[in-house]
């Protein structure tokens, strides 16, 4: 159960790092939309969809990868306060009503609604431009793909700490810049004054 869980653990942080690149470029074509636009008066007709395109991938494929950090919006007030193996089983068994079924409504309704798309290539209507917007609706299946590998790790994550009332976490990658400051600081300090 754990190198599966490193496993997907592995699989949503490359995703969602990968996809997180889109910022860089969504920002870069909004510059560029508002420099042509406002000082050389003549708008693209095709930023506000490139863009669009651009933030629900990002949003999508980095569904996984927060799921996999714990950083989903949750309501727990009271479940902070509960040991290790009650909120496993609370987690469990809502992965398995609410959690699974919705992922596997969301893996097969956007197999549908992408293969409805790329069968007549489909654009987008919301500008003269006719950017075609079927690749984007191909992500809505893989982001549900790595949700769902992504939502067994979880329940083996359950697993474990129903029997050990202890959470395996994921492996930190991002780390707050103060925090990295202050160690360096502190190292710094301590160098200084063997």
């Amino acid at each position: 159960m754990i190198g599966y869980i490193r496993f997907a653990d592995s699989l949503s942080a490359w995703f969602g790092k990968a996809f997180a690149w889109l910022i860089i470029f969504m920002a870069a074509g909004t510059g560029y939309e508002v420099f042509v636009r406002y000082v050389l008066n003549s708008p693209t007709s095709w930023a506000l969809d490139v863009s669009f395109i651009m933030y629900g991938s990002l949003f999508m494929m980095g569904g996984a990868y927060t799921l996999s950090r714990g950083g989903h919006v949750r309501g727990d007030f009271l479940y902070r306060l509960w040991q290790p193996r009650n909120q496993a089983k609370v987690d469990l068994v809502l992965y398995i009503i609410f959690f699974f079924p919705g992922v596997t409504a969301l893996i097969m309704a956007g197999w549908k609604y992408a293969a409805r798309s790329w069968g007549y290539g489909e654009v987008s209507v919301n500008s003269p431009a006719g950017i075609p917007i079927y690749q984007f609706k191909t992500v809505i299946v893989a982001a549900g793909i790595l949700l769902f590998i992504q939502g067994v790790a979880q329940v083996f994550r359950c697993i474990i700490a129903i029997r050990t009332n202890e959470w395996i976490a994921a492996d930190e990658d991002v780390f707050e810049t103060e925090d990295l400051l202050m160690q360096q600081a502190a190292k710094a300090e301590k160098d200084a004054h063997p």
